[in-house]
């Protein structure tokens, strides 16, 4: 197929066929939509892409609901999610229809006036890992829909096309070796005929970062592009690698390079660009991977391809030869900004680094870079390089260094928004810091493996943080470059943004509240408390002339996976509360049933069990398998049971059955086959120490009684 003819005119003419060649009992009220209306930003009944349109705005341009009267907010009708856990989709709205994606990749469509389920489609995740060894996070951030078809990617590595209309299958297609320890969190982008899907495990082993453009009829692969160039003795893909490859030293090639792709996608219809945020480095320590420096393309990058047969056209790096996990994957936005009195086309990101970006999206040139929080790895980005200016020791030369931001990032992947009518962006912003070190680290003989990972580098608590609080909400200015407003926020990852043209913006919040704030001055002007942590942005729709203001409610992603005591004191245990998801309008009558109070899970030991030191330190040898879902210090956020609450690793028997012969792989526990015994007791041992610690801990005592004691 040449993918260049399919160009809205011929969307017009497919849908003018399909539509008169019916009979009028034959005929849906759905019009096949494609770029064209995609790329809308003035219509308001559909919220058709994950950023809205192709721009990823996430600006609504309707004003029913507006600083005046948004105090009147209610619940119009919710849909509880019972076998759901982490929810942190976008939900798309299609011709009354709201489909998104929960727990295990299950997709659903309901309709968006009434809530009603019409369809759904399981792609039967734990079917695909079982007996396998997988890892990753069972949620997903969202889906995509082109030309009557929904988009959906799932953990285990497929992509699938969806009838929008009946949630029937249509195709499938395989996007890595089951056998890689790689796994997909994003959203598809579909456009100009095609899908795009890259995928995460940077961290997971030595991983070669890639995106695959295929056919969204058939799944059939269109393109593929690499993040980081190969072996040079294999031959390069293509000119863009051959360049790259110049900007590495060493044998980069064995430990993978990086520069996964899981997030960040943007279409340029205008343009015929598809912009590609890039991954970090594997390792993240550059000492390892590329021992002689370098700038080492195409990590950290917005990265502009060819939408029709992507080939390279440009590239903007923005933390060259990173070395701290500090990718571009997070949203990339685009507006026709006036700048010196000259409008530009640009594109609008704010990666993991701490600087904003304004690039003109046509050719690539930095337009402008701030710091849009503290950056102590560099003081500033030449603008006559376009390079940032590193902060002598940041790179851990000499052993350790305090560094801000974390490798969280001063922004991860929840969405920013961008209202061009008060001309802001909306971000949401971390302020953490983190001491990196790698002594201890062999550097010349370290080698990350499949599912064992490695980062070459610690992460470990600063000697001081940057604030005293930890996230904010910030209103930037993106052609000034410079904050208007900003709000402290006791958590951080605080969820993506929605911002409308009734001078809105509304944000959820860890602790459990949806709030509406003046998109002008900050002021909250209305809350609404859903009982549960919040990790998914909304979105609006208007269906019949009335506005609604819609999300998923359902605390996730990684920060619940990874969890520890701050996150843990929130209250969003396992399982304790419901999920729903929820929506709003000014006439909303629903009254929603209470949710199950937080719940802070609490140790619980077995008097009998003999802790062996030999065995417990095995298993904390073998815990960091467990710790992205069960917690960091063993102490869930909410994703995975909190193993010292548990009562499975009470019995060898049912301890094995969960974790290697994988009774509970289709609620999303990973499968590990290649555990021995001896280090599943390790396992059970350290589990059994770490509680009783933690038990008494709590009861006030203190000492090592928990290696040995009965």
């Amino acid at each position: 197929m040449n993918y260049s003819n399919r160009t809205p005119i011929f969307t017009f003419v497919l849908c003018l066929i399909f539509l008169t060649s019916c009979t009028p009992e034959e005929k849906v009220t759905e019009v096949i939509y494609g770029d064209e209306a995609i790329a809308n930003e003035s219509q308001t009944e559909n919220w058709f892409a994950y950023g809205r349109t192709h721009n990823e705005r996430r600006f609504f341009p309707a004003s029913d609901i507006n600083a005046d009267n948004v105090a009147g907010l209610k619940v119009d009708w919710y849909m509880d999610l019972p076998n759901d856990v982490g929810l942190v989709s976008t939900p798309l709205v299609i011709d009354g229809v709201l489909y998104f994606t929960g727990t295990m990749n299950i997709v659903r469509a309901v309709d968006a006036v009434t809530g009603e389920l019409l369809w759904t489609y399981d792609p039967k995740v734990g079917d695909a890992v079982k007996g396998k060894r997988k890892i990753g996070w069972l949620h997903n951030r969202g889906l995509s829909y082109y030309e009557g078809k929904i988009f959906a990617a799932t953990w285990d590595g497929r992509l699938v096309g969806i009838d929008a209309n009946t949630g029937e299958e249509i195709w499938q297609t395989r996007t890595f070796d089951m056998e890689r320890s790689l796994y997909i969190t994003g959203a598809p982008k579909a456009f100009n005929g095609l899908v795009l899907i890259g995928n995460g495990g940077t961290e997971n082993g030595p991983t070669r970062g890639w995106v695959t453009a295929y056919d969204a009829d058939t799944g059939e692969e269109a393109w593929k592009f690499y993040m980081v160039p190969g072996n040079p003795a294999d031959g390069f893909e293509n000119e863009a690698m051959e360049m790259a490859a110049k900007t590495w030293t060493g044998e980069w090639w064995k430990h993978g390079g990086g520069g996964n792709a899981w997030h960040g996608f943007t279409y340029d219809p205008e343009l015929d660009l598809i912009y590609i945020g890039t991954g970090n480095g594997a390792p993240w320590n550059q000492k390892i991977r590329s021992p002689e420096g370098g700038d080492n393309l195409f990590l950290c990058s917005v990265l502009a391809l060819d939408a029709t047969t992507g080939e390279y056209r440009w590239h903007y790096q923005t933390t060259p030869g990173e070395s701290w996990d500090y990718n571009s994957n997070m949203d990339i936005v685009l507006a026709d900004l006036t700048i010196e009195g000259k409008d530009v086309k640009a594109l609008m990101h704010a990666p993991k680094n701490g600087f904003f970006y304004v690039i003109n999206r046509e050719t690539g040139k930095l337009i402008s870079a701030e710091p849009f929080t503290e950056t102590t790895w560099a003081t500033h980005v030449d603008m006559a390089t376009g390079r940032p200016v590193e902060v002598e020791g940041a790179r851990y030369e000499d052993g350790s260094a305090d560094v801000t931001p974390m490798a969280w990032g001063a922004h991860s992947w929840h969405a920013m928004s961008y209202n061009p009518m008060t001309g802001l962006v909306y971000l949401p912003v971390i302020h953490q810091a983190a001491k990196y070190s790698d002594d201890g680290v062999d550097i010349e003989g370290f080698q990350a493996l499949e599912f064992l990972g490695g980062t070459g580098v610690s992460s470990l608590s600063p000697d001081k943080e940057p604030r005293d609080y930890p996230g904010s909400l910030l209103a930037w200015d993106p052609v000034k470059q410079e904050k208007v407003w900003e709000i402290p926020q006791d958590n951080s990852h605080g969820p993506g943004t929605l911002t409308t043209a009734g001078n809105l913006v509304f944000q959820g919040s860890p602790d459990g509240k949806l709030h509406a704030y003046d998109a002008t001055t900050g002021d909250i002007l209305w809350t609404y408390d859903l009982g549960l942590g919040i990790a998914a942005p909304p979105i609006s729709y208007k269906i019949d002339g009335k506005q609604y203001i819609s999300l998923l409610v359902g605390w996730g992603g990684g920060t619940a996976g990874i969890g520890g005591e701050a996150v843990a004191k929130l209250g969003w245990a396992y399982r304790a509360q419901q999920r729903r998801l929820v929506t709003f309008s000014l006439d909303g009558t629903q009254e929603m049933p209470k949710l199950a109070d937080p719940v802070i899970p609490k140790p619980v030991d077995d008097p009998d069990f003999i802790v062996d030191a030999a065995l417990s330190g095995l298993g904390s040898a073998n815990y960091g398998r467990c710790s992205a879902c069960h917690g960091s210090g063993m102490v869930s956020g909410g994703m995975a049971p909190d193993l010292r609450a548990s009562a499975v690793p009470f019995s060898s028997e049912a301890f094995a059955s969960v974790v290697r012969d994988g009774a509970r792989v289709s609620m999303g526990m990973p499968q590990f086959p290649d555990l021995t015994d001896e280090q599943l007791e390790g396992l059970r041992h350290f589990i059994r120490d770490k509680s009783r610690k933690d038990l008494m801990a709590a009861e006030g005592n203190s000492g090592d009684e928990g290696v040995g004691a009965h």
